[in-house]
């Protein structure tokens, strides 16, 4: 099983590992998107009018604009740690024992927009961009990414696919009894803003800690039921339901 996570749009600055390798990343197929994407960036953090301007960075932001410049430079952390917020805070990584993180490293994948999904080891520099911006001198990201990154997914088994839809856009994951998607509801099916991130990080939480064998469905549902996790067949064809409190 894989777990693909959506980024955060915060990032915990600085790190201690060595400069990116792109060549070193999970999914190395998508080297070339990569190398464009990140290239397209730099180039355009030596205009910082213009990066603001594309980026829509305000005042506080405008940090983000060097972070862009040194991606190629800038010291690297673990994606599970780099990424901050809601869903990563309720994941916790950083308290995780040593068998529960390298669980991680093998399961989850963490979809970034200049990168593609990553591994949750592999080290990343901060950096600025939203599934959403067009970069100039390149399609747009959905363009770039989607083919490349679906046909990389299909060779990595059964999947579990917790990334928000502006994610699934840049990788779309075959709609067949190898992946779910999951939504986080409450018990009369409402769906959940709030709670969904959090929902999401306790989960991939658990399953690191408990770190089960998952061929498809079946046996995750088998999972969930043993630890109290409420998770159900919903209407669509291909998701699950988690279901919380709201």
């Amino acid at each position: 099983m894989k777990i693909l996570l959506p980024p955060s749009e915060t990032k915990r600055p600085g790190g201690t590992g060595a400069p990116l390798r792109l060549d070193e990343l999970a999914l190395p197929a998508l080297q070339p998107q990569r190398e464009q994407v990140v290239d397209a960036l730099v180039a355009l953090a030596a205009d910082p009018d213009a990066a603001r301007r594309v980026l829509k960075l305000s005042e506080r932001q405008l940090g983000d604009i060097e972070n862009n410049r040194m991606l190629r430079t800038a010291p690297t952390m673990p994606a599970v740690d780099r990424y901050t917020g809601v869903l990563y805070d309720a994941l916790g990584a950083a308290d995780l024992d040593g068998a529960a993180r390298r669980w991680l490293g093998g399961h989850v994948l963490i979809h970034s927009a200049p990168l593609g999904p990553v591994g949750a080891l592999d080290g990343i520099p901060a950096y600025r961009l939203a599934a959403g911006t067009s970069l100039p001198g390149l399609a747009s990201l959905r363009r770039l990414w989607a083919e490349a990154t679906a046909g990389t997914l299909e060779d990595e088994g059964f999947l579990l696919d917790l990334r928000s839809e502006a994610y699934v856009a840049l990788g779309p994951v075959a709609q067949s009894g190898a992946s779910a998607y999951v939504r986080v509801v409450t018990g009369t099916g409402r769906a959940l803003n709030h709670f969904n991130k959090k929902s999401k990080g306790e989960l991939v939480r658990l399953l690191a800690q408990t770190r089960p064998r998952i061929s498809g469905v079946p046996s995750l549902l088998r999972w969930a039921d043993e630890h109290g996790v409420v998770l159900r067949h919903a209407a669509e064809q291909n998701e699950l339901e988690l279901v919380v409190e709201g």
